[in-house]
């Protein structure tokens, strides 16, 4: 039997966990999440995982991993950590490539799903580098300095990479921190094969792109906003404080979450905060398909037509059987 991945991607709000489930209902499908803010125990609502308000979900502990039923549909890749852990790509790798694999192997079809434009190339094309270790007496030392110091030491030690850098990474000390560790790496090893890209063999790809005009899904983004607040969000947030997680945490940082801290801290109101997290979630979904736009393996729909769900499911049809 082929192994065969379909992805389904594109910015927030589009509707592409819906359009996973009615694919994988007609194409013995398991979803496997490709969200970078999903990976984190407990952080539900505001992720917009919003499983417990499904009357069809349960969880099943299978050996390998957690694995949620939702109207009888698999998704993995959901809680894979604790929201006081740091969590990788390379972590994130490890643990899709096994769901994956084991897709395969009950003859079903990998779907994968998600607006993490890296964590949907890494298992696409693979990624260089993912393997190499952290350096943590040279994080020690990097952790001192502000993002404007790293980016100038990175430029002294790899201009081209520092070069090739965005102006987002440039200000995230995490990244640059991470990008020096890879360039002292790749400077001590003599053995360039340990330099590893850990694609998965699979035999066919279909990669389906969700879209709109950006009027349309900044509307959408602003009623989910509002829908994840009436839902809880904030009674989920305030119990990550009570069990002291709070925003040093990575998990924390996430969109959302990161926005209620100066509310919390009694420096804006209730509405600014809305405000400002309806804001960073559409710049959010602006980048997205900035990533996106320049895979062209992409197929894209407009998600405003009529009828679009039809046409997808036309050419996955196609695809599938061929």
């Amino acid at each position: 039997m082929l192994k065969k991945i379909l992805v389904i991607c594109g910015p927030t709000a589009t509707g592409k966990t819906n359009l996973a489930y009615r694919l994988a209902r007609k194409f013995r499908g398991e979803i496997v999440s490709a969200d970078s803010r999903q990976v984190y125990k407990g952080m539900d609502i505001g992720t917009g995982k919003d499983l417990h308000h499904n009357s069809e979900f349960k969880i099943v502990n299978s050996k390998e991993g957690i694995c949620y039923l939702i109207a009888n549909i698999p998704l993995w890749g959901y809680d894979l950590t604790e929201p006081d852990n740091d969590f990788s790509v390379s972590q994130y790798f490890n643990l899709a490539r096994k769901f994956i694999v084991n897709i395969w192997h009950r003859g079903r079809l990998p779907i994968i799903v998600g607006g993490s434009g890296l964590y949907i190339r890494i298992l696409i094309n693979g990624l260089e580098n993912i393997s190499i270790p952290p350096d943590d007496e040279l994080r020690k030392e990097l952790n001192t300095k502000n993002s404007k110091q790293l980016f100038e030491i990175l430029g002294i030690l790899d201009s081209g990479k520092a070069n090739s850098m965005n102006e987002s990474d440039r200000k995230n000390p995490r990244r640059l921190i991470r990008a020096i560790e890879i360039v002292y790496w790749n400077s001590k090893i003599k053995n360039k094969n340990l330099k590893v890209n850990n694609r998965l063999k699979y035999d066919s790809l279909m990669m389906i792109g969700l879209t709109s005009s950006r009027s349309y899904i900044n509307r959408r983004i602003a009623e989910r906003v509002e829908e994840r607040i009436r839902n809880g969000f904030e009674e989920e947030l305030l119990g990550f404080i009570q069990r002291d997680i709070d925003w040093k945490y990575q998990s924390m940082q996430s969109l959302g979450y990161r926005q209620y801290e100066k509310y919390f801290k009694g420096l804006i109101s209730w509405r600014d905060f809305v405000d400002k997290w309806t804001v960073e979630e559409q710049k959010y979904a602006k980048r997205q398909m900035t990533w996106f736009k320049k895979d062209h393996r992409i197929n894209w729909f407009e998600i405003s037509q009529k009828n679009w769900e039809y046409k997808v499911e036309k050419v996955v049809r196609s695809w599938y059987y061929e």
